[in-house]
This record gives C-alpha cells, structure tokens and sequence, in this order.
C-alpha cells in the first residue's frame, strides 16, 4: 500500500471511529438514547418493569413481557406431562436503519424523517431477551412466552453471553456498540430480573465487550476486545499502563465481574514489549504494536489457566465494515493467561498460530490461522488441552497442555474436510466462517457452528458455500494427552488429516443451498431430568442451539433464525422440527416477525443463546 493511501485509510478510519465514539459511546454514557415509547406491549400483556441506578446516577431497566396465555399452556403442559419447564433465553437486538451494511446504504428505501411505516423498522426499538419455551413435548414448545426489554440504551447490538449456563449463575450479557455488560438473575424464571449494569466509564480501559465466562464463585470474566474509550495511555487495575488508539482499537483487555456487575479488576492484554509488527497492524498505529483484542474466553479453575482468542481490530467490523485494507488487522494469535489469584489474571504467553499448507494460494485474509474468533477448552481431570479456530482460516487448532509456559499449537483440522458434507456443491473449504466452538463436557466430542462463505470471498468466479454446524470426534486427540502429534502440514492433510486427528462425526447443513447461510452461535443443552423431576447437569448433552445472525453491518447478516438440533447416541445430528416457529409453522424460530410481547417492533437479530431452568427447578 503506498504511503499516500495509507495517509488516506488512516485519516477515513480516524474521522469514521471518533464520529461514531461521539456519537455511540459517549451517547451511551450521557443517556442521550432512549427506547420510543409510541409501541406498547399487547393489550393482556401486563408490563413488569425493573430499575437499578447506574454508576452515572440514571436509571436503568429490564421490563418483562410474560404472555399470560403462553404461560399458562406451558405451565399445564408441564404438570400433565410431569415436566418442569426448561428455557432457551436468546439474546437479541432490535433491527432497524442502523443495521445497513455501509457499502447498501445508498440504495436504503425512502429517507430517515419519513413515518415508520412508511420506512419498515427505520427507528431504533428496544433491544431483549427472548425467553423461549424449550420444554420437549410442551404444546407450547418453540413459544416465546416472554420478552424482556431492556432500556433506556437502544441500539447495543446484543452480542454474547457466558458459553453455558449453571444453577444460580446470572447471566452476563455485552453490547458491541454501547460497551455496556447487563447482569441478569434468571432465577424466577420465565421472567427476569437486572441486577447490574457496567457502563463504558467504569471499564475506560477496554471497549466493544464480547465474551463472558463465569466462575464458581459467581464472579465472571469478560473479553473487552476494543481499546480505551478515549486515545493515549490508560492505567489498569493493577497500576500497570499501555497505550491505546481509541475506542474499537487496541488494545483490549479482561474485565472481572461480581454478580452485580461491580468491576473487580480491568487486567491489561497487551504485552509491555512490542509484539510483531508485520503480524500486528494497528490503525492508528501503536508505538508498541499489539494483536490484543481478545474475543472468546475459557477457563480451567482447576488448573489456573484462563485461554483468550485475538479475532480483530473492531473497529474495522463495527466502525467502518469495508473489506479490511490489511490481512494484519484480523489476528493470528491466542493468549493463555495465569489465574492463579482470580482477580488479578496475568497473561502468561501470546503464541502466534502456524500457517498452513494453503497459506499464500489465495487472499492472505482466509489463511489457515488468520482471524482467532473462538477457543474452547477439555472439561476432564487430567486433560490439559484447548482448541481455538480461526473465523475466515476455516481451520482448527489445538494444543495439548494449555498450562505450558510455552505451549505449542497445532492445526488439527482443516473445514476442507467437511466442506463436502456441509456444502456438497462448493469448491473449497477455506474461508468457510467458522464460528462457535465448544468441547461436550465428557471431551469426546467437538461442535463447530459454520457460517459458510459469501460468493466472491475468494474471487470473481467464487460462489461461495453454505454452512451448518458439525461435530468432530476427539477422543483420540484428547486421549493422548501431552504425546498428542497430529498436524495438518501438507495440502494432502487438508482432507485426511491421519491417525490420532479430529474425525468427522456428524454434520448438518442448515439452510441448505443458500451460501453464508449457516449460524454464527450455538449452545449446547447441558441440562437433563432426572427421575424426581428436577434438572441436572449432563456430561451427556442431547441436543444443541444455534443461532443464524452475525453483524449486520458487516454485510454478514444471516436469516435470524434460532434451531434446535437434536444428537443422537451415536452422535449424529439432526434437525428438531417439532421446535416451530408460532407464526409460520416452519422449524426453527423465526425471529422476522411483525409482533413481539413488547410490542409491534418487527425484526430482531438473535445472536446467542443459553439453556436455562428457574432455581427450583434444578438440584
């Protein structure tokens, strides 16, 4: 790139990031934004609305919409089957105006000051949680029985939550845009309660929360994969400094939670020395060069080893979503932290991911290690290790002992190999978007939800894939333990990757046909009933979640539908079409609707999901 472009691209991104910092966050901080307040809920629908007080003296709130008669079916049904009811809480931004993808907004239909109905969900519409019957064999299963609105902050763009659910946990739950976390006690289900709120001022060291993962103690760890809220020097908890570039830059950080929000600590992700600059592009540039936004989070407590995955710098996805000007602004790389005094992690290596047999065949940005979107550790006493994939690599990593001060990783498995199954029409596997990852709590088995690839990704003559979610056999990988030797090396090992490497089990396209069709997200059920008719927690988990939306701004958008996807014993996968939308009659939920509880705000974008009981119902 020549320097007067690079001048050019630095200033767009420079101008673009401090409009939307002024306008987004510190709109946000102010409490400039508020939900319209022309919709209401339905006519038998009774609002319940809670307040907090935020760090800044304002008022914040969940508001549920419990549908009585949704309810009540449920709650019939599972006395005359002997059920208690177990739910999927989705967590889902409004859609409107904002949602275009940048390159699209000059074709958007008539113009902003006209009515809302004349432009279909053009204003801004509160953001929620989508509390959805998950009951087997409940008539009413697939119901949303109730929405529970949050306020006054519109247009978050809900994102993730912690990656599985545990009784009495509450539930962490981020916005990109407005770099707020929200706390929610699930404990009363179906309705919700808000038991805190992290506003972008008491986190100024990180921006753009992504990930949360929650610890025995109730206490929970966050990714904030963003920079400071505001340019320049920014001091950590523990007294320590780095520099960053801005809100959605670098570099990010780990915040730690109490059940009430309160921040516990902000912990630096950047090293103090400079990290690769070729590898670490930074815009506006760093005087020390840094990969650190950290985007997925997994912990091991009983090995005092937290593993964090770099995916980008944000700015270039939320900000200004244009085909990135470097391949260096998606990462390559996966820090393991020490947490052997919780709250105070202290990050212990930054490996760099190899590159591949394809590495350089095609455009550099769908490499085999570039874009760390997610990582996953094993769950057993005695296994030590952790999996990380790569978004638009298409590949899997892993490396056998995630407590090594320096620990190797390896690519284990290339989407190539599956591509086939997902997608029997498309050409390649690289650049498939991969997303969600998640290790079964009995270490045998590996899920990986796949986005599938836009046409063009890889070129003009480039028709893209579809994508679904698939499950890999480990047992032998992870069985190895520390003498685990698989690595994918030559262009041959792209589709067999040979003894001892991850093995296709199962896979399941969803949205057959349709290229960048297949979910962002996913969850896995962990909980079953036991014979006295209370949940438990399974090593042995039955069926799966997942979710069809990414960002919209992106241009990667999806079809907003949230499925269920039922696993047999011998781990086959398949689609649950008793789990209906209540509007269509279709499988899968359909979050493209005209009416919600709260009210006729139209579309909404599901982004993640968790399996959940209320208190009582679970031992």
């Amino acid at each position: 790139m020549s320097g007067g472009r690079h001048r050019r691209l630095l200033d767009r991104l420079s101008v673009r990031a401090k409009i939307a910092t002024v306008v987004g966050a510190l709109a946000v901080i102010a409490g400039a934004v508020v939900v319209p307040t022309a919709m209401t809920a339905s006519a038998d629908i009774v609002p319940q609305r809670q307040t907090i007080q935020g760090s800044d003296g304002k008022d914040y709130w969940v508001e549920n919409h419990v549908d009585p008669s949704a309810l009540k079916a449920s709650q019939d049904a599972a006395r005359g089957i002997g059920t208690r009811p177990e739910y999927l809480v989705v967590w889902a931004g409004d859609e409107n105006v904002a949602d275009t993808a940048v390159p699209q907004v000059k074709k958007l239909p008539g113009s902003l000051a006209k009515p809302l109905d004349t432009v279909r969900n053009a204003a801004p519409g509160p953001d929620f949680m989508a509390v959805i019957d998950a009951t087997k064999g409940s008539p009413t299963y697939g119901k949303v029985v109730n929405t529970a609105t949050v306020g006054p902050l519109v247009e978050n763009e809900p994102h993730h939550m912690q990656y599985a659910w545990h009784k009495g946990n509450k539930i962490f739950a981020g916005g990109l845009f407005t770099a707020a976390t929200y706390v929610f006690d699930v404990s009363k289900l179906p309705a919700l309660g808000l038991s805190g709120i992290s506003l972008p001022t008491q986190t100024a060291c990180g921006s753009v929360p992504d990930a949360y993962w929650v610890t025995k103690d109730g206490n929970a760890y966050g990714t904030y994969m963003g920079g400071p809220i505001a340019p320049g020097p920014c001091r950590y908890t523990n007294g320590e400094v780095r520099s960053g570039n801005g809100f959605a830059g670098a570099p990010g950080e780990v915040v730690r939670f109490d059940p009430t929000g309160k921040k516990i600590v902000e912990a630096p992700a950047a090293t103090t020395t400079p990290e690769d600059p070729k590898q670490c592009l930074n815009l506006p540039a760093l005087s020390n060069p840094t990969c650190a936004n950290p985007h997925g989070i997994q912990v091991r407590e009983d090995l005092r080893t937290m593993v964090t995955s770099d995916y980008a710098e944000p700015r270039t996805i939320i900000l200004d979503p244009v085909k990135a000007p470097s391949p260096n602004l998606r990462r390559t790389t996966v820090r393991t932290w020490d947490i052997s005094d919780p709250d105070h992690p202290e990050v212990r290596s930054v490996k760099y991911l190899p590159v591949g047999p394809r590495s350089g065949a095609e455009d550099p940005l769908h490499n085999e290690n570039r874009a760390v979107m997610e990582t996953t550790v094993t769950n057993q006493p005695g296994n030590k290790g952790a999996f990380a994939m790569t978004m638009q690599g298409g590949a899997i990593y892993y490396t056998a002992d995630m407590t090594a001060k320096d620990p190797v990783w390896r690519e284990v498995y290339d989407l190539t190999a599956a591509v086939k199954q997902i997608d029997p029409k498309a050409d390649t596997g690289s650049g498939l978007n991969g997303g969600w990852l998640q290790t079964s709590p009995d270490d045998k088995t590996l899920y990986h939800a796949v986005m599938g690839r836009q046409p063009g990704s890889l070129g003009k003559d480039d028709k893209g894939t579809a994508g679904g979610v698939i499950a890999l056999d480990i047992s032998k990988l992870v069985g190895a333990g520390v003498n685990a030797t698989c690595s994918i090396e030559t262009t041959a090992q792209e589709t067999d990757p040979g003894p001892g490497c991850p093995t296709l089990r199962s896979a399941l396209p969803i949205n057959p046909g349709e290229t960048a069709g297949g979910p962002h997200w996913g969850a896995l059920d962990n909980l079953e009933l036991g014979q006295d008719g209370f949940y438990r927690e399974t090593e042995n988990p039955t069926r799966l979640s997942t979710a069809n939306y990414f960002v919209a701004r992106t241009g990667l958008d999806g079809d907003h539908r949230v499925c269920m996807v039922d696993i047999a014993k011998d781990g086959d996968m398949s689609l649950d079409r008793d789990f209906k939308d209540e509007v269509t009659g279709e499988p899968c939920v359909d979050f493209n609707r005209a009416n919600w509880p709260h009210g006729p705000f139209g579309n909404a974008k599901p982004h993640s999901q968790l399996f959940v009981t209320a208190d009582g119902d679970i031992k």
